[in-house]
């Protein structure tokens, strides 16, 4: 018994100090997009009629352990025993040695671009005219364009030439030689703010000429700045949610609009929650951590998973007990789904399978 004793001390010791390369993942919170979060409203629309809502549309989360966290052998294979975490490599979530920082700092981006889309998402849904411009998004340090032009500067065209997409920027510049002068007609950034403020166009454009500068991989003409697509609505649409980061929200923030903008309630007062990325054309693409968005959800009461189509398989291989998981591809898949649901007509939707 002694001998067995010390063995099982000398493994639990060696559990503990024996660290190993991975990172856990658990179920998040929840929140509804229809309702508050520390008490102000998710979704706050001024300047347009907007219509009581019913039940709940929750955007779902996971938790995952910090970039400096290390794991030890006893947590990892407590995490593989436990049936509502996940224990995955550490590089997985935090590729190429990336830090807490740049996590959170890259999540912040993710998060902030994907209420963007949601937001054009959701009024195109509802056939309400979004307009959109290209900007300067990020001018690269030591280019020939800093100091010339700024983030959010209106590109409205390159040597005379109209800029529809942000494409068009790069097209146009490598026409020159680098050395070459390229002229830009822009909208500075604070006369585009103060415009979209008062609901109106930007005016008041300037001409900046830049020297083009050489690439270093092949040698055609930069001028070392990204465009980018940003939108100008019909009025405000200001969504408000604390501690949360990247892209997978995108989805139930434009049902959530489109929910408040609509005269009857999507959801019929049933508890629907979801997950999903989207873009400006409401094309639902893929999130990571599905079964922990699902098990979270159905945990915070849940019947009903909008769940992005390229996640149906994994989603499916563990489904909660009492969660139906229905398949989207388009944000006009998810409101027919939210319809049906909410009319109690779900013989038809359009389920996960595990194929």
């Amino acid at each position: 018994m002694l001998a067995s004793f010390l063995v099982l001390f000398a493994l639990l010791c060696a559990g503990v100090f024996i660290k190993v390369p991975y990172s856990e993942m658990s179920p998040g919170p929840t929140v509804n997009t229809l309702g508050d979060s520390r008490g102000e409203p998710v979704l706050n629309i001024s300047g347009h009629k907007t219509y009581p809502t019913s039940g709940h549309l929750n955007m779902t989360t996971v938790r995952v352990t910090g970039a400096d966290y290390d794991m030890n052998l006893l947590e990892a294979v407590y995490g593989w025993l436990a049936g509502d975490n996940i224990v995955v490599p550490h590089e997985n979530l935090y590729p190429n040695g990336k830090t807490d920082k740049e996590s959170t700092q890259e999540n912040a981006e993710e998060f902030s671009q994907s209420q963007e889309s949601a937001k054009v998402a959701a009024l195109k849904q509802l056939g309400i005219p979004v307009t959109a411009r290209v900007i300067v998004s990020t001018v690269v340090k030591g280019s020939p364009s800093e100091g010339k032009l700024h983030a959010g500067d209106v590109i409205k065209d390159v040597d005379g030439a109209p800029v529809n997409e942000p494409g068009d920027v790069a097209k146009l510049v490598t026409k020159h030689q680098p050395g070459e002068p390229v002229e830009f007609t822009v909208v500075p950034a604070a006369d585009a703010a103060a415009a979209e403020k008062e609901n109106r166009e930007p005016t008041g454009s300037t001409k900046i000429t830049i020297t083009a500068g050489k690439a270093p991989d092949d040698g055609h003409a930069i001028v070392g700045i990204r465009a980018g697509n940003d939108h100008a609505f019909p009025f405000p649409i200001d969504i408000k949610l604390a501690d949360v980061g990247g892209p997978s929200a995108g989805l139930m923030f434009a049902l959530g609009i489109v929910d408040k903008l609509t005269p009857q309630s999507l959801t019929g007062g049933k508890f629907i929650a979801g997950t999903g990325t989207i873009d400006d054309t409401g094309k639902v693409g893929p999130i990571g951590g599905i079964q922990m968005k699902t098990i979270g959800a159905r945990q915070a009461g849940a019947e009903y998973f909008l769940t992005p189509a390229e996640n149906c398989a994994s989603a499916s291989a563990h489904t909660p007990d009492g969660l139906t998981l229905v398949k989207v591809s388009t944000i006009d898949d998810a409101t027919k789904a939210l319809e049906k649901i909410g009319k109690g007509d779900t013989a038809g939707l359009p389920r996960c399978t595990k194929s």
